[in-house]
């Protein structure tokens, strides 16, 4: 009999690590309440290698994670899943001053040694500028990263998600509750009301994760952070062929297929997992995004996304075997690199149910330094 896994949340993680762990033959049941998922509102740039950041384990795995996802998409395509969720489109970063972007554009070569994905890496004037990305205004200089990419985390885990479906997984909506019986074991109540027991639960709650733990015992060292981002509709489908567009400060500008324009996103720490949309931010971020793409006046707001990041304390993140808790496996605390990580560490997290080797040393990223527990 296959053995039969439950992932707890279908965003990025608990998308690849259903799509994974089905491929790899197991009975899979993905389990998601639909409520401010942090990847169902994203759209993100993959273009990690840029970090200020001197904390060479999180950049290791985001470099990683970067690399990732040519596998990932291979694999996908490779089981008749093409989709344009993700594309390597380049990216440009604008910066007030010569030499912020000599910095930066000196830190991407130094980091190419190791990262040769980063690509062409050049400082671009005037009319180089406009050849690439004809409607930007107001940009004198920019610096041109050829490997960034672009990847709406929406389409990307429907995908993921149609994938486990075909390698005879299930999707459930609604949220589901953990309890620990007397013999240690973990059990499942299911939406349908249902107590079930499986061979391993992969835990991918994001900032959710605590409410999932508490009631067993546990303090999680995860807190919510509100994102907003806006969809504009415009006219113009050249544009899905730009590079992203990465100003000093806030927000990104991301063109996607059909026309559709990325603003965002907003990072709230202060509204947690309200997922209210709020145009006090919503509006100056459209105002920053104009001064930049003026034809964006004209275009209609398609949508907007509110979703609810999972940080920690440090702003780290964590993945590995929940303590106490056999064949319990967790990962959260991505924050906003959750994109360029998730996939990668949802493809780990598959690889601990498969009892393999781990390609990430585990004692880089303690789930026990999140995740304590209170009672037996």
């Amino acid at each position: 009999m296959k053995k039969k896994i439950a992932v707890i949340g279908g965003g990025i993680v608990g998308a690849t690590a259903s799509y994974y762990s089905a491929k790899a033959g197991y009975s899979v049941s993905v389990f998601d309440s639909g409520t401010g998922q942090a990847t169902a509102a994203a759209a993100g740039i993959i273009c990690p290698w840029l970090s200020r950041r001197r904390n060479k384990k999180w950049y290791r795995l985001v470099s990683e994670g970067a690399a990732f996802y040519d596998k990932l998409m291979a694999d996908l395509a490779s089981d008749g899943l093409e989709t344009d969720a993700y594309a390597r489109c380049g990216a440009l970063i604008l910066g007030q001053s010569v030499e912020y972007l000599q910095e930066v554009h000196d830190r991407a070569l130094e980091r190419r040694e190791q990262a040769p994905l980063i690509g062409n890496v050049a400082i671009l004037k005037g009319t180089e500028i406009k050849k690439i990305f004809p409607p930007l205004s107001n940009v004198e200089q920019a610096l041109y990263v050829g490997g960034g990419a672009r990847v709406d985390g929406r389409e990307l885990t429907n995908t993921l998600l149609q994938a486990t479906s075909r390698f005879g997984g299930s999707i459930h909506k609604g949220t589901v509750s953990l309890s620990k019986d007397n013999d240690g074991t973990l059990s499942v109540l299911t939406p349908d009301g249902r107590q079930q027991k499986f061979d391993a639960v992969i835990l991918a709650a994001g900032a959710w994760l605590p409410e999932l733990l508490q009631p067993l015992g546990y303090t999680v060292d995860v807190r919510g952070q509100k994102g907003q981002l806006v969809v504009l509709q415009t006219e113009n489908s050249a544009l899905q062929d730009c590079p992203v567009i990465m100003p000093q400060g806030e927000i990104d500008l991301l063109p996607f297929g059909q026309g559709k324009t990325v603003v965002g996103a907003s990072h709230e720490n202060d509204k947690g997992y309200d997922l209210q949309p709020d145009a006090s931010i919503t509006d100056p971020m459209l105002e920053q995004a104009y001064a930049w793409l003026p034809d964006l006046k004209e275009a209609p707001v398609a949508d907007i996304r509110v979703g609810t990041r999972a940080y920690t304390s440090d702003f780290s993140p964590f993945f590995g075997s929940v303590p106490g808790l056999d064949n319990c496996f967790a990962a959260s605390g991505l924050g906003s690199s959750g994109l360029t990580s998730g996939p990668l560490i949802g493809y780990l997290l598959t690889e601990l149910v498969r009892e393999q080797q781990s390609t990430l040393p585990l004692e880089d990223y303690p789930i026990d330094a999140y995740i304590k527990q209170t009672t037996c």
